[in-house]
């Protein structure tokens, strides 16, 4: 049987809430984490037309991108449309949960799921967030307890790459040492030079589990005093962050890729407009999920020919697609702008592909097509 807390568990692991904005407000907006949850309906928003469609579903929890109380509140009275979706919610037995900003930059997240979306490939971060800092431990062991140690450290936090673990590397050679006055060695005699088989142990693991990593390994190596080395590892760029930028498969102008993105979005009445010479050649694609204003300068530092994103204000684009155009040189960024939540609707499907390879046939899924992009009518 499926919870609440389940489902909670799994969304956090794979976007942590750690890596949220300090201003948003994600996670659980009401509900009990004890609550059986056999359907869930995915959202970009929580309206009422999306509160209304989990009712009609019988889903437990409307789980969406945006948070419903980002910015701070002082009553969810009835008469208020945001407290009447939270007492609607609360009395029909629906839990609401939102991942935002710690959606938009994991590595499943809004901007690599738009990009995916348009097909493209070897993606990268647009502004990559700073990987978590590591150190790395070497320590000698005798070769007749590598195993334990390695062991130990493991459950202590080292050893971790990515989604491997339990990642060393060792070497076999021979240590030697000669016990003195008030020793007591594991092996050997006092004033006699001990030759011993050992094997040079190396693992990564988080600094922030340092203290944790060297207790465990004094805990289990048999040696009374223990050679070991710890190197802080260079600050370095991680595989998560706002945005990404790739390739497409083949180069095509502008108009095409306008009208490419137009086939893989989702119809908005706001539709998909471009910035540029409609002729100039595009391979290059950075994209952000949801309003990417201000990514326009790293965007085009990065040497994207295009940046796709939604909310470009004016004085921005005119900048970045006229003032710096040139009669000779190659052509400005172009720039695509897009609805904001046809933008971020490609996640949903990403979110549920997570769900259903986590839970399987515990719980049913539904999607939501109801399009709560506030723009309703474009006339051309």
């Amino acid at each position: 049987m499926l919870s609440l807390a389940d489902v909670i568990a799994a969304m956090d692991s794979w976007f942590p809430p750690g890596t949220a904005e300090p201003w948003d407000a994600v996670g659980l907006t009401c509900g009990d984490r004890s609550t059986t949850v056999e359907r869930i309906v995915l959202a970009v928003d929580c309206v009422p037309a999306t509160v209304s469609e989990t009712v009609e579903v019988g889903a437990q929890l409307l789980l969406t991108h945006h948070p419903l109380l980002l910015t701070g509140v002082h009553s969810v009275a009835v008469d208020d449309v945001k407290g009447a979706m939270v007492h609607r919610m609360i009395s029909t037995g629906i839990a609401h949960f939102a991942a935002h900003t710690n959606a938009d930059v994991a590595r499943c997240g809004v901007s690599e799921s738009l990009a995916r979306t348009l097909g493209l490939t070897d993606l990268l971060p647009l502004a990559a967030a700073p990987a978590p800092a590591l150190d790395q431990l070497t320590v000698f062991v005798p070769a007749d307890h590598l195993g334990a140690v390695i062991e130990a450290l493991t459950e202590a936090g080292a050893g971790k790459l990515g989604n491997y673990d339990q990642c060393t590397f060792t070497v076999e050679g021979t240590g030697t040492y000669r016990p003195g006055p008030g020793a007591e060695p594991f092996d050997g005699e006092l004033g006699v030079l001990t030759r011993k088989a050992e094997q040079r142990l190396s693992m990564v693991l988080p600094r922030a589990r340092r203290a944790q990593v060297l207790a465990a390994m004094r805990a289990a190596h048999p040696y009374e005093e223990i050679a070991f080395e710890l190197t802080e590892q260079p600050a370095l760029a991680s595989g998560t962050g706002t945005g990404r930028i790739g390739l497409l498969d083949r180069a095509m102008s502008l108009a095409d890729f306008t009208a490419h993105a137009v086939s893989c979005l989702p119809r908005t009445a706001w539709g998909v407009r471009a910035a540029g010479d409609p002729d100039r050649t595009v391979r290059r694609v950075a994209v952000c999920g949801g309003a990417g204003d201000s990514y326009i300068d790293l965007a085009r530092a990065a040497g994207a020919d295009v940046f796709l994103t939604s909310d470009l204000k004016h004085h921005r684009t005119l900048e970045a697609v006229t003032e710096r155009a040139q009669p000779t040189g190659p052509a400005p960024m172009a720039l695509v702008d897009a609805a904001h939540w046809a933008t971020e609707r490609p996640w949903l499907d990403t979110a549920a592909g997570l769900l259903a390879a986590e839970f399987g046939s515990a719980v049913d899924l539904t999607v939501s097509d109801t399009v709560t992009d506030p723009w309703s009518l474009h006339v051309h």
